[in-house]
């Protein structure tokens, strides 16, 4: 982030920081007046829009209006391809939730991360300045810090980063499948927005944001709903219960879990039966989840 040269502010189309980076702003209403916000921060390469086309309708006919933004360095954004910082990501999350809170005064505020997005929302919501958000979705976050990667990972990681830091890689390989979707994964693979080859510098950023998030879990001390399926091949169970054990406050950070869930929980085929329980949950945070998801994940952490 650079030195503030004006207020922020938001646009129809856009949220403007402080340093003026133009951050694209994409938003879904309801046909009538919302009772709630959402607002999403999408994973690592993605942008706003890919909240559009399958989890959009779903929160308008529930009544709750969804925002979602490109991220510093992603989708539309200047720089893109190059990581802003975890510190930088989570600052503008919380100036993101102070414009759009500003439009929808009296409603509640919730927001919503995706894996990577998950992470700086861990991040902010632990900081100094955090965002004035009533509730946190973590959707699978991405919490596969230096810790989780193994000696051989780090150790490559540390000297790819000293040594090349901005050769880039395909974002894919063996085994590699984000969701049971594979029409909404062939759509995803074809946007012309999505980055495909991330730096080596921009992947050392995300293991770093990874690590801050995993170090701000025990001061994370928000309402919150952690999301996690049973057949994600991105972010793995260990590091998942060792966060869920991490939050201070089980009263009200609860757990979802669903079996056949993958890592695009929103994308997947039962994806409606996942934002039906962000909505219910972001209209009645103590009311029960419409799936039972959290009778699941009782059975899982204790499997």
């Amino acid at each position: 982030m650079g030195p503030p040269v004006t207020a922020p502010i938001v646009t129809d189309d856009a949220l403007v920081m402080a340093d003026g980076m133009r951050l694209p702003l994409h938003g879904w209403l309801p046909p009538s007046p919302p009772r709630a916000v959402v607002l999403g921060l999408h994973g690592m390469n993605e942008h706003a829009r890919a909240f559009a086309e399958d989890a959009a309708p779903w929160f308008t006919r529930d009544g709750v209006a969804l925002y979602a933004y490109d991220q510093r360095g992603f989708g539309a954004t200047a720089n893109r391809g190059i990581w802003a910082g975890h510190e930088t990501l989570a600052a503008d999350a919380a100036e993101a939730a102070r414009l759009v809170r500003a439009r929808h005064p009296g409603l509640p505020l919730v927001m919503m991360g995706e894996s990577m997005g998950g992470a700086v929302l861990l991040v902010a919501g632990a900081s100094a300045g955090p965002p004035p958000a009533d509730g946190y979705v973590l959707l699978a976050p991405a919490v596969v810090g230096r810790a989780a990667l193994g000696w051989l990972a780090r150790n490559m990681l540390d000297a790819l980063v000293a040594v090349v830091p901005m050769m880039g890689f395909e974002n894919t390989g063996p085994g590699f499948q984000p969701t049971d979707n594979i029409v909404a994964w062939r759509r995803w693979s074809r946007d012309p927005l999505l980055i495909r080859n991330t730096r080596i510098d921009a992947l050392a950023g995300l293991v770093d944001l990874m690590d801050a998030a995993v170090a701000a879990a025990p001061r994370f001390r928000a309402p919150a709903l952690l999301l996690y399926g049973g057949q994600d091949r991105l972010v793995p169970p260990r590091p998942t219960r060792a966060l869920l054990a991490s939050l201070p406050d089980p009263a009200r950070q609860r757990a979802g879990y669903y079996e056949q869930g993958w890592h695009m929980l929103l994308r997947d085929r039962q994806g409606e039966v996942v934002a039906r329980d962000v909505a219910a949950w972001a209209l009645d945070p103590g009311a029960p989840l419409p799936s039972g998801a959290e009778a699941a994940a009782r059975a899982w952490l204790v499997a």
